[in-house]
């Protein structure tokens, strides 16, 4: 089942995309949960699943997709987690997983764009594997974490290399407002029992600039589930970011920057492509 949050006529609401993508059943219109966070949170995802069969509500076009998760309570995003991104950009594996936190507020969403602060040069793109939680849990084991699931989407965590590079602290890169690219939807984790066997590829204006499959992570999604809940708890709508494999645009020669005008996709088998045109801040 895909989930997805949108607004109509001005209006936010989530639900099911309807299996041709051409439409949405409004689960807010019938559902007492406001948001697709608040849906998570009530733990009974058969009352969706009860729904699927019905007839849309609102055609895709008519729609403006928002953040699968407009609202979560906190966003750990990862870096370091492949082995030929380590590779280009020179560093070392550490032995505990690279993290930093992303706001809400640098959320958009598929077909949304994607905007290049005025006061940098230096936009990259970063394709990865966002993972929502559907079930609160602390220090929660490896072994369970799955279980914790509620279901994956893609991501495009773009980053603001200048800014990035001001300290040895990544915050400032990866926090300018409509920067994290969150969609088009999350595909539900009963439709995905084994994540690693996903496979990514991120296009800037339809050349592919990454392509990896998600069994090559460093630190696995149950790693990081049980590694993050350690250290508070994870409630349901939160979001890992799992990490972005060689490739990016930084360690090119020369750097390939995403410009004005540009399209980039991130597309993840199982799920579908996030796409977002490129735009500079006027």
């Amino acid at each position: 089942m895909k989930l997805c949050s949108f607004t109509h006529n001005g209006r936010p609401g989530y639900g099911i995309v309807t299996d041709n993508e051409t439409g949405i059943i409004d689960l807010g219109a019938r559902l007492p949960e406001a948001t697709l966070r608040d849906f998570l949170a009530a733990g009974d995802p058969g009352r969706a699943a009860a729904l699927a069969g019905s007839a849309a509500d609102h055609a895709m076009e008519a729609v403006t997709l928002a953040p699968v998760i407009p609202n979560p309570d906190k966003i750990i995003c990862v870096g370091l987690n492949y082995h030929d991104h380590i590779q280009e950009t020179g560093r070392e594996e550490t032995v505990y997983p690279v993290l930093f936190a992303r706001y809400a507020g640098s959320q958009t969403g598929h077909g949304a764009d994607l905007v290049i602060p005025r006061e940098s040069t230096m936009f990259d793109y970063e394709g990865e594997l966002a993972v929502i939680i559907g079930k609160a849990g602390r220090r929660i084991s490896e072994a369970d974490a799955l279980a914790h699931v509620a279901g994956y989407a893609c991501y495009n965590d773009a980053s603001v290399r200048d800014w990035q590079k001001h300290t040895h602290q990544f915050m400032p890169g990866k926090t300018f407002a409509d920067t994290g690219a969150f969609g088009p939807w999350m595909v539900s984790a009963d439709k995905i029992p084994d994540p690693t066997r996903l496979h990514l590829q991120t296009r800037l204006n339809g050349t592919v600039v990454q392509d990896t499959d998600l069994s090559m992570l460093i630190s696995s999604i149950p790693r990081l589930i049980a590694y993050c809940s350690t250290i508070l708890p994870l409630l349901p709508g939160d979001v890992i970011v799992s990490g972005t494999p060689g490739g990016v645009g930084a360690r090119r020669n020369p750097p390939l920057w995403m410009r004005d005008g540009d399209l980039c996709e991130v597309e993840i088998s199982g799920i579908g492509t996030l796409a977002n045109p490129v735009r500079a801040e006027a």
